[in-house]
């Protein structure tokens, strides 16, 4: 049988034992430090990075959304609810979203998601997208169930809240296809008749590049 006892090292080699025990930490003492002072200093994510959640636009401020539930389906970790709703249901054929139906109820908890992506490969219109926000952290876990509102993207200047009417002469298809570029002057007037105090009417421009102004 062969001996496996440590064999002897002598006095030198017992010297230098602990020496070459710490000759990592000693190499590492004149390395530049890489510390970050987080949160006065934030590294820069990477392009791709799976983020914070966010609904989508479209050009005239109507949402992508269309409450179809794929997302939900494909979510491994159960974290996402949806309850959808027909657009028909509306009056004087306001629309939230282009199509027959729209997310009348969106949510995502947080404590369930492990950010996989996989909601995103699902959505057919591309409403749901990753950003790249980390910072979701809170005091609470009822915080950490994001609501539609907090994850609508927020309005870009020239874009006119909705719900309001399609782009006329329209249909799903065309928005999807990016062919929307703009509110027009008769989604403006809709806007104006049925909610005169909405915000975005100060600032949408239309196809054409004029502003409503706030007229009345």
């Amino acid at each position: 049988m062969s001996d496996l006892s440590p064999k002897p090292k002598g006095p030198l080699g017992e010297l230098l034992a602990p020496v070459a025990g710490f000759g990592v930490t000693f190499s590492n003492l004149f390395r530049p430090t890489v510390t970050e002072q987080y949160p006065f200093e934030k590294v820069p994510t990477k392009p791709r990075f799976h983020g914070r959640h966010q609904l989508n636009r479209y050009a005239d401020g109507l949402e992508k959304c269309i409450g179809c539930e794929l997302c939900a389906w494909a979510c491994p970790a159960d974290a996402i609810y949806v309850e959808g709703a027909d657009n028909a249901d509306l009056p004087d054929g306001a629309h939230v979203s282009p199509g027959e139906r729209y997310g009348r109820v969106y949510q995502i908890n947080y404590l369930r998601c492990i950010f996989c992506g996989l909601c995103i490969e699902a959505c057919p219109t591309r409403a749901l997208t990753m950003t790249n926000e980390y910072e979701i952290a809170g005091p609470t876990r009822a915080g950490m169930i994001f609501e539609k509102e907090d994850l609508l993207a927020p309005l870009r200047e020239g874009m006119l809240a909705g719900p309001h009417p399609m782009v006329e002469g329209t249909e799903d298809t065309n928005y999807y296809r990016g062919e929307v570029t703009a509110p027009t002057a008769a989604q403006v007037a809709w806007v104006r008749e049925h909610r005169p105090d909405e915000p975005t009417l100060e600032t949408a421009k239309t196809a054409d590049g004029a502003t409503d102004g706030g007229a009345r």
